[in-house]
């Protein structure tokens, strides 16, 4: 089937990148795995042959009608859906049972993220392959220039490695740009000390949106330097300069309860 532009459709078939994710991701048998864009089934069919349980959520209509034609009587469950909107509340049988492997579309990847990680309670770890740039936006150490919201706002919720860089003959047709595979690990340990999400949220957005100011002129109004201060940071610095954990207390000082 030929890949459809408008849904970002880049299928893998380089064998050698296929056997690298999956020694990475290291499937065992009964194990219960969602991947989410199984497109022409590159990880899919050796996830099946890992004897895994096996959840695909996939839009492409005639994608998904293929799957269910050719594996038809084996473990794999075929969801004819959107990822942004599924709720995998539906195929967990107990929190932190699922695992994920997946290939997402660039062009929804962050929101995905996102929407994966708001059921992160249900993920033991999850895979993905994503653009490279994105990739070393969620693992950047404070003070670099790739450090921003994205990653402040994955590591609240879960510790992010990236595993290894994919070029773009890996795929057809070949994107623009090289990829990476990363593992993220939910950890509630991390999201326990946010006080309130949403506080959270607009602290992190409202510092980045000024990253060049210092602290105190970005988070004006929201935040006082005396604040700040309380929270153990340097009211002059940049939001670059501001570990994860910094933002978490930051959040909590606004939300009343640091």
């Amino acid at each position: 089937m030929r890949p459809r532009k408008s849904l970002g459709q880049h299928f893998l078939h380089d064998p050698r990148i296929i056997a690298r994710i999956l020694a990475a991701v290291a499937p065992q048998p009964g194990e219960h795995f969602v991947e989410i864009g199984p497109g022409r089934g590159a990880l899919t069919l050796p996830l099946l042959a890992a004897g895994v349980a096996l959840d695909v959520v996939e839009l492409d209509r005639d994608l998904a009608a293929a799957l269910v034609r050719d594996h038809a009587g084996t473990r794999l469950v075929v969801h004819h859906a959107d990822a942004l909107r599924f709720d995998f509340h539906r195929i967990a049988t107990a929190p932190g049972t699922l695992r994920l492997a997946a290939n997402l579309p660039y062009n929804i990847s962050t929101p995905l993220l996102f929407h994966l990680l708001d059921h992160a309670g249900l993920f033991r770890d999850l895979h993905v392959m994503l653009q490279r740039e994105v990739v070393e936006r969620m693992t950047a150490a404070p003070g670099s220039p790739a450090y921003g919201r994205l990653t402040v706002a994955l590591a609240a919720r879960c510790h992010v490695e990236r595993l290894f860089v994919v070029r773009p003959g890996a795929f057809t047709p070949p994107p623009q740009v090289d990829s990476a595979v990363a593992r993220l690990v939910p950890d509630a340990a991390l999201g326990a000390r946010i006080a309130d999400q949403a506080v959270f949220d607009r602290v992190v957005t409202r510092a980045f949106s000024m990253r060049r100011k210092q602290l105190a002129n970005a988070l004006a109004g929201v935040l006082g330097a005396a604040d700040i201060v309380a929270c153990g940071l340097d009211p002059t610095v940049r939001p670059g300069e501001v570990s994860p954990a910094g933002f978490i207390e930051l959040a909590r000082r606004a939300a009343g309860a640091g």
